[in-house]
């Protein structure tokens, strides 16, 4: 490949570096442009700020400080929903990958930015700190880290939330009875299958770790006749999931508090539903996690841990746009390592299944109440905020799509040392 010349335009050196055609077209502030001049999608870079976001912090992370911070734009697509467009261009850019430029193409390189542009300019505001300056200021998952960067992600709005996830305010995978069926219908089907899996019963006592706005609490107290505790380090979660709790006429079976999960003092629960918690406790915390879940169920007790995993079971941090946008240092792995320390705490592993495309359907689902309530959760929590949401959910159904991620329901029961057990022979929920 040829040397960048002095006089090379932003968008040939951006051209060049990625190493070849691009299947989508580029234009720049400087006037140049590159790609199929009739290309469905494209990347408009609009500024001298969004160079140094993109120049300071090559990858995904210049990418999406340029994005949120209205520097850049993806051509084709709405904000709320960039989804087809990232897979365009995901999907046809085979062959192409950033390459570091020789010395000589740098010094090129550098004339035609300029020096000003390796001046980092100030991170936008929705971006967390750094995993390294986190790890300075204190110990990873500890209960005052782990709230605070829940903080960060779940204390946005109540109202914003209402609008993107829709009236169910479900912030996990539903599953779908069938592809025709509605975002809330596969919630209902979720929370329902969930209290099939665990067989609760009129009387029993569930305590939901994670518990989000309350809805498997309120699902199971209300079908099902049980007693529930819900726990979230979220206070706007729990403030609001009392006051639903409280206008459904439930409060006398059902309650969410705002505390973490390792500071429930009850015990001798009949099943315990752990529904996308797990992606926060950090890989190294299973063994403390599963056992601590052990430990508050009665003997033959049932468990369902519900959480986004690896299509393989090393451990492996979300990303960078992830990890500073979204769920701060949040980790996931493979439902195999899952499964292993479920049983190395004690547990009977009785059943798993990946409800992947599930979740890719209900991402799809978020996007769209996202792009229908634009204006209003613009006006909620401002458009850089709703730009991080609609490049997150879009990005995590690309994902599921092409099971670079997964979501696996593992059940588990605590089977006392005799091997004695309730368990049926075939599972009851499958029909």
């Amino acid at each position: 490949m040829s040397i960048l010349a002095p006089t090379t335009s932003i968008a040939d050196a951006f051209s060049q570096l990625l190493g070849g055609d691009l299947p989508f077209r580029f234009t720049a502030y400087d006037g140049s442009s590159a790609g199929p001049a009739d290309a469905e999608f494209g990347l408009d870079l609009l500024n001298e700020r969004g160079l140094s976001y993109v120049v300071t912090a090559p990858g995904d992370l210049g990418l999406a400080r340029a994005y949120v911070s209205g520097d850049l734009d993806i051509l084709g697509s709405h904000p709320g929903d960039p989804y087809t467009a990232l897979m365009h261009i995901k999907g046809n850019s085979e062959g192409l990958k950033f390459r570091a430029p020789s010395p000589a193409e740098a010094v090129a390189l550098l004339r035609t930015i300029g020096l000003s542009h390796l001046k980092p300019p100030p991170i936008p505001a929705q971006e967390h700190a750094p995993r390294w300056r986190r790890l300075m200021e204190g110990f990873l998952h500890s209960p005052e880290r782990d709230a605070e960067v829940i903080h960060h992600h779940y204390d946005v709005s109540n109202r914003f939330y209402e609008m993107v996830l829709g009236p169910s305010m479900t912030y996990t995978c539903a599953c779908f009875p069938t592809a025709a069926a509605s975002l809330e219908e596969a919630q209902f089907h979720k929370y329902d299958l969930v209290c099939r899996k665990l067989d609760l019963q009129p009387g029993q006592r569930l305590l939901d770790v994670g518990c989000g706005w309350g809805g498997m609490v309120r699902h199971a107290v209300k079908y099902y006749g049980v007693s529930a505790i819900g726990v979230t380090l979220s206070a706007e979660q729990a403030s609001w999931a009392q006051q639903r709790i409280k206008e459904d006429g439930l409060d006398d079976r059902a309650e969410v508090r705002h505390l973490d999960y390792r500071h429930v003092v009850e015990g001798d629960f009949d099943a315990v539903s752990s529904i996308g918690l797990t992606e926060h406790i950090g890989v190294a915390n299973y063994p403390a996690y599963f056992g601590f879940l052990r430990d508050k169920l009665k003997p033959h007790g049932r468990i369902l841990n519900h959480s986004i995993t690896r299509q393989h079971n090393r451990k492996q941090s979300t990303g960078a746009f992830i990890d500073r946008y979204v769920f701060p240092d949040g980790e996931l792995t493979g439902s195999g390592r899952i499964i292993t320390e479920m049983q190395d705490a004690g547990l009977e592993v009785q059943h798993e299944e990946n409800l992947r495309m599930h979740y890719a359907m209900t991402l799809a689902g978020w996007n769209r109440n996202l792009v229908e309530n634009w204006d209003a959760c613009v006006a909620e929590v401002g458009e850089a905020t709703a730009k991080v949401w609609g490049l997150y959910i879009a990005g995590s159904r690309m994902g599921f799509e092409t099971n670079e991620i997964q979501l696996h329901q593992v059940l588990a029961t605590k089977t006392p040392a005799d091997g004695s057990t309730t368990f049926p022979l075939r599972p009851t929920w499958l029909g």
